[in-house]
């Protein structure tokens, strides 16, 4: 073998690596982007399965009607969730307080 042909070959067994190389940095691109996305779409089915339904136990949540506001009451923990807004709108001045009044109206609408 001579010279010309032993670096001949050693330039083309670069080149092969170079190849390699770059193939094997877009495969691992390509998996990136395919792993973001599928990790993008479980989100988002999670927050889909999730809505409507109680952030502590898991329950599905019902709607209650307390003056304008409607709110979200669990029936298992009996926790009481509000939107934006909605304690704004219920704590409006009153005699007996406003904690005490949503209290006894979140009480009573139930039963």
């Amino acid at each position: 073998m001579t010279e010309k042909d032993r670096y001949g070959e050693k330039l083309r067994d670069k080149e092969r690596a170079d190849e390699d190389r770059y193939f094997a940095e877009k495969d691992r691109s390509a998996l990136e982007k395919i792993r973001a996305q599928q990790t993008s779409e479980q989100e988002s089915a999670i927050r889909d399965l999730a809505k409507g339904r109680c952030p502590k136990c898991g329950d599905r949540l019902s709607a209650i009607d307390i003056d304008a506001v409607t709110i979200d009451k669990c029936g298992s923990c009996n926790g009481i969730w509000l939107e934006d807004g909605e304690l704004e709108v219920l704590a409006k001045p009153e005699k007996e307080g406003w904690l005490g009044s949503f209290f006894r109206r979140a009480l009573t609408t139930t039963r």
